[in-house]
């Protein structure tokens, strides 16, 4: 297993990333894109959480699609969370830049992400054996 101290932050700032996003959801806040936005980071995090615990291929990269494809090459359990990290993947950029395309965030896909990143955090976490 990689360093446990550094697969810790990893997880910890995930779940600071997670839980600043429910806040704001169940607070019923207007900042839908930014609210997509920090699940998108959460399950970005937990991903690269599981990659240095298990000494995998640590890339610098924001796609969970990539970083989902390097959880699967040790563990195909991940390859149900695929649906999740393409849905969660969108927001990474519409959500924090100009884009030339309609992105108007709803209730709705701030609930969706919620729960994909939710399930993220889930298997992750029983594959490392975190509470």
């Amino acid at each position: 297993m990689g360093n446990t101290s550094i697969v810790e932050e990893w997880i910890e700032k995930a779940d600071e990333d997670l839980e600043f996003a429910l806040v704001n959801l169940q607070e019923g806040k207007p900042f839908i894109a930014q609210i997509c936005f920090h699940f998108q980071q959460a399950a970005e995090k937990y991903l690269k959480g599981y990659i240095v615990a298990k000494d995998l291929e640590f890339r610098k990269t924001h796609d969970l699609p990539m970083l989902l494809n390097i959880c699967i090459s040790k563990n195909s359990a991940f390859e149900t969370l695929s649906e999740d990290c393409e849905y969660l993947n969108t927001f990474y950029v519409e959500s924090r830049y100009p884009v030339h395309w309609p992105t108007d965030f709803s209730q709705q896909e701030a609930q969706r992400s919620s729960e994909a990143s939710r399930r993220i955090r889930s298997l992750v976490k029983k594959e490392l054996g975190v509470v």
